[in-house]
């Protein structure tokens, strides 16, 4: 199946393929062919192994705060508005009762899956005041596809009327791929993520000695072969690495999902998937995936027993090679637009000298040709410090199962290892002075001792991966 026929199929109104066995009748972004809706649109907020089923999550969606909880009536996710029809507190500080209601956490309110609530725990009793629409919470539809949790953020009688935007090859053929990926919330939007990783160019310099090389640069003549509102598709015929690789497709659904699809005899074939989720202005939550058909069964082998936690430490310091400037790029984006000489304009603002920005034009065109900018009338906050801008903890670690779990047992074995090195210091000299010619022993205490500082060090080093970044990008080592 041809790039082409993939987007054809994600851009058709009328969709023969099932979601969640329906057929689809609506597009994504509502029905003006002049305006794309972000509201409109199925949006990923979870990985479903990130998420646990005893306790409430959060997240924020277009500005919209939720709450994302496990209703095992129903076997199924739900999120609702993040807010207690009582007296406003988020549900998401409150918890999943014994009867697996969502109860909030200020005067004990419970709702069902559906969002009406169940009990009023101070009403008298033979009250009523529970079956009135003023104590329901707005529900929101939700779905599982591939690995990950989305939700309608539009009207909920479109939900299933619209396609749910997921990578069509994965479903055509799962059991040949081998997957793993990553998420971070990052500190800039949604658009200028799509821009950046549409964008090939930019590898050989920003993720120099990380996953790209200076020395593969070279011109690259990017074509879109076609577009519409609900996206582009486009192809780089000479590849990466000079051509040594072959040609590179790239497929755009909008507004939050892009792939690059490369088949080489190297290595099989290889896409990058991202997810760009909008949260607010100047934010969002991206979803990485990285799908292979390896032509060799090693690869697939060392990837399955590679520790999720261990993955995301590297794609995180890979993700940390543009942060920070393009946190920046976004302010000074914004205020060149602002520039009487710009009036608005991007091309204007941008200096899109040469084929390689075509991909990037494309977007901002698209962006400007539906009037796709989904916080068009919002300013930026002021810029953020760099050691906030570099913070894993908040961003992934606390929010990721593998790594928050792989955090709190790496502190334990740091606690451990003290405890250890501090009983063989103390000890190897009160056995020398006890037992004079048991060498054995003294060796064994000042081995132990050595060894356990050695594991406390080892402990404190990826304690630091987990909870920050590195300052100095590996391209200016």
């Amino acid at each position: 199946m041809t790039a082409n026929t993939l987007l054809r199929d994600e851009l058709t109104p009328v969709n023969a393929k099932a979601n969640n066995s329906q057929s689809q009748t609506l597009p994504a972004g509502g029905q003006d062919p002049d305006r794309f809706d972000w509201q409109e649109v199925w949006y990923p907020v979870f990985y479903i192994e990130d998420l646990d089923k005893t306790k409430p999550a959060k997240f924020t969606l277009l500005e919209r705060d939720l709450v994302i909880w496990w209703d095992s009536h129903s076997n199924a996710w739900k999120a609702f508005d993040d807010r207690c029809p009582h007296r406003l507190v988020p549900l998401s500080e409150g918890r999943i009762a014994e009867d697996g209601l969502l109860e909030c956490p200020y005067h004990g309110w419970a709702f069902k899956g559906d969002g009406s609530c169940d009990r009023i725990p101070q009403q008298p009793e033979g009250g009523t005041a529970h079956t009135s629409k003023r104590a329901c919470v707005k529900s929101l539809p939700t779905a599982e596809r591939q690995g990950l949790l989305f939700i309608y953020a539009g009207k909920p009688e479109n939900a299933q009327q619209v396609k749910i935007p997921i990578v069509d090859p994965i479903d055509d053929e799962p059991e040949k791929w081998t997957i793993f990926g990553t998420f971070r919330d990052l500190p800039y939007d949604a658009i200028t993520l799509l821009e950046n990783v549409l964008d090939a160019s930019h590898l050989p310099f920003t993720h120099h000695r990380s996953v790209g090389n200076r020395a593969n640069a070279a011109p690259m003549v990017l074509e879109v072969l076609e577009t519409h509102k609900n996206g582009f598709n486009g192809t780089w015929e000479e590849g990466p690495r000079r051509g040594k690789l072959g040609t590179q497709d790239t497929t755009f659904i909008a507004p939050s999902l892009m792939w690059h699809d490369l088949t080489s005899k190297q290595f099989g074939r290889t896409m990058t998937v991202v997810y760009a989720t909008p949260t607010r202005k100047g934010e969002c939550r991206m979803f990485a995936r990285f799908p292979f058909q390896f032509n060799s069964a090693i690869p697939r082998f060392f990837i399955g027993i590679t520790p999720r936690w261990y993955s995301h430490i590297g794609q995180n310091g890979i993700l940390e090679d543009d942060q920070i400037f393009l946190h920046h790029q976004e302010r000074y984006l914004a205020t060149a637009l602002a520039q009487p000489e710009n009036d608005g304009n991007y091309a204007k603002a941008f200096y899109l000298a040469t084929p390689a920005d075509t991909y990037v034009s494309e977007l901002r065109k698209w962006v400007t040709r539906y009037k796709a900018d989904p916080f068009a009338d919002q300013r930026l906050a002021a810029p953020l410090a760099k050691e906030v801008l570099l913070d894993r903890y908040h961003s992934h670690t606390s929010k990721c199962a593998s790594c928050s779990k792989a955090l709190k047992t790496v502190r334990s074995l740091k606690t451990a290892s003290l405890i250890i090195a501090a009983i063989a210091w103390t000890g190897t000299p009160l056995i020398s002075y006890f037992l004079t010619a048991n060498l054995l022993a003294i060796l064994f205490g000042s081995i132990t001792a050595i060894i356990a500082i050695a594991v406390w060090f080892i402990c404190n080093n990826l304690e630091r991966k987990f909870i920050y970044g590195q300052e100095t990008p590996l391209r200016n080592l």
